[in-house]
This record gives C-alpha cells, sequence and structure tokens, in this order.
C-alpha cells in the first residue's frame, strides 16, 4: 500500500516532471542557436516523460485493486491518460528528431515545413497531457483503490459474470 509519505514524494517528482516538461516546451525555441542545448533538453524531456509513465504504472501495480486481478478495471478507469501519455510521448519524440534534423547544421535559419509545424502544435498540446496525468496521480491517492470495500467487491462481481 502506498503510504501518505511516499505518496507525497511520487506526487511531488510527478509535478516534477510536468513541471520540466512545460518548461522545455515554453523555452525550448529561444535555444535554436545552441543545438547541443537544445539536444540535451529535449533528450532529458523525452526521459522525464518516461519516468512519468513508469510512475503512473508504478502507482497502477501498487494498487489493491491491481492486486486483488481486477486490472481491466484500472485500465478502463485511466485509460485516457494511458493513451494520451503515449501518444504524447511519440509526439514529442518525432517533434524532437524532426526539428534537430533540420536545424543541427544550419541553427541560423527558420525552416518550418507543413508537417513539422502540425506535429508542433499537437505536441504543445502538452497541457492536456498534464491535466490527465495531475488528475490519474490524484485519483490514485483515493483510499478506496489501496483497501477491500464495498465497490470493489461490485466490480469484482460483475467481472465474475
Amino acid at each position: 500500500m502506498l503510504q501518505a509519505s511516499n505518496y507525497s514524494l511520487v506526487l511531488s517528482l510527478q509535478f516534477l516532471l510536468l513541471s520540466y516538461d512545460l518548461f522545455v516546451n515554453s523555452f525550448s525555441e529561444l535555444l535554436r542557436m545552441a543545438p547541443v542545448i537544445q539536444l540535451v533538453l529535449f533528450i532529458i524531456q523525452d526521459i522525464a516523460i518516461l519516468f512519468n509513465i513508469i510512475i503512473i504504472f508504478l502507482m497502477f501495480f501498487n494498487t489493491f485493486v491491481f492486486q486483488a486481478g481486477l486490472v481491466n478495471l484500472l485500465f478502463h478507469k485511466f485509460k485516457g491518460t494511458i493513451i494520451l501519455t503515449s501518444l504524447y510521448f511519440a509526439l514529442s519524440i518525432s517533434f524532437h528528431v524532426w526539428v534537430m534534423n533540420l536545424r543541427w547544421k544550419n541553427s541560423n535559419s527558420f525552416v518550418w515545413t507543413d508537417g513539422l509545424q502540425t506535429i508542433f502544435v499537437c505536441q504543445r498540446l502538452a497541457v492536456l497531457y498534464c491535466y490527465f496525468c495531475k488528475r490519474t496521480a490524484m485519483r490514485l491517492g483515493d483510499p478506496r483503490f489501496y483497501q477491500d470495500s464495498l465497490w470493489l467487491r461490485k466490480e469484482f462481481m460483475q467481472v465474475r459474470r
């Protein structure tokens, strides 16, 4: 079971990773003249997104619902977060690779293709990613997920039918 002190530590780490992600999305274009720094920021951002995914799944695995065998219930309740996080991770990597390929040799030019601009706009919808991650972290703090309850027994009976 996730203790209150551990939960606050996990929540703080997740908020720190989300804040870094928003910071890089906001200010990375200011560093296009220094492609090496931008590359390092992008790599750290992708690793932060990956760590955020790992944290979410570790929080899933730590619930009583998961340990009771109702994995489908957890995935059904948090399907939006899982899909959006995976999509955001793929968009971020695609955008970072594309931008670095276009700007690495000539960082002084301002190159924006239509495809790059489309991925840029989609990837900058990071606000939805942050919202769903924060909402999932807050919902996983609900004690119903960590103890046996009438709600869980009803869900278990529905699964057995």
